[in-house]
């Protein structure tokens, strides 16, 4: 053999050597490859199934709880169930079970929920502004309930123990103290409703000449007075009695009578004429 056709030879196994690697690398690459966008639709694909699976047993649950309150007498289903039912409205594809066990626990009760401030609810985790405008929401309708009304017109010595229950579910559930003035025409109807929400836990500043203004700017004839104690006893203090006798004071040169004062905590109040106190 020629020293040239040696060279030919040689050269053709180096090319056919270096085109197998090549092959097998290109191979290699693309099992590679394969493995990888197989793994990658398989973890896609189980996610996804288990996303389904999820929504599935939340819709069939969400489904069999509303057939079974729709087929059950009233006040039937524990209350955590009926706040479940609730919460669907607002967490459209969570377990709402969760929630409104920890919300039970936290409040006491549903209209502990409804009536509790805003700082309080979003302490509980999945609460957020939906669930919180849903509640109040809520707590506006049922307010709306409380207090009979006749042609529109809320007659409140006729509906006094409506109007108290008004008080005490709308501000027995509160955290901090809160202020409200029930205006009066001659007729003892209502004709305002001042609520003052600027207190502490356990004081609020009352101040007799804006009482007196707020009475003249509505024209009321006469005034009831509700504040809360957080602590749950509604009996007054000190303060209590002497801020209610200045208030008494400030009204007499306009000739505006306080009907009561009425302090409530979250299963009582304590009225002052009641008690002989005004």
């Amino acid at each position: 053999m020629t020293k040239d056709k040696l060279k030919d030879s040689l050269n053709d196994v180096v090319v056919s050597e270096q085109q197998q690697q090549n092959d097998d690398i290109d191979a290699l690459i693309g099992a590679i490859s394969r493995h990888n966008k197989n793994q990658q639709f398989l973890g896609q694909s189980t996610v996804k199934h288990f996303d389904n699976n999820t929504e599935s047993l939340n819709i069939g649950h969400r489904s069999r709880l509303k057939a079974r309150f729709l087929n059950s007498p009233k006040r039937a289903l524990p209350d955590y169930e009926i706040l479940e039912m609730i919460l669907f409205y607002t967490l459209v594809r969570k377990d709402t079970k969760p929630t409104a066990k920890i919300l039970l626990k936290k409040f006491g009760s549903l209209a502990g929920i409804v009536f509790a401030d805003d700082a309080s609810l979003k302490t509980i985790s999945g609460v957020g502004e939906g669930v919180i405008f849903f509640i109040k929401l809520l707590a506006d309708f049922f307010s709306r309930l409380c207090v009979p009304q006749q042609k529109g017109e809320v007659h409140v010595l006729s509906s006094w123990l409506a109007v108290l229950n008004y008080c005490q579910l709308t501000m027995g559930f509160k955290k901090s103290e809160a202020f409200r003035v029930l205006m009066l025409n001659k007729k003892n109807v209502l004709i305002a409703d001042e609520f003052i929400d600027a207190g502490t836990v356990d004081k609020i500043a009352i101040y007799p000449r804006e009482i007196s203004k707020m009475t003249l700017l509505h024209g009321a004839a006469a005034i009831i007075l509700v504040h809360n104690h957080p602590s749950g006893d509604p009996n007054p203090s000190r303060e209590d009695i002497e801020i209610t006798n200045k208030i008494i004071e400030a009204l007499a040169p306009i000739s505006v009578a306080m009907h009561d004062h009425v302090i409530v905590a979250e299963h009582n109040h304590f009225s002052f004429r009641a008690a002989g106190l005004i």
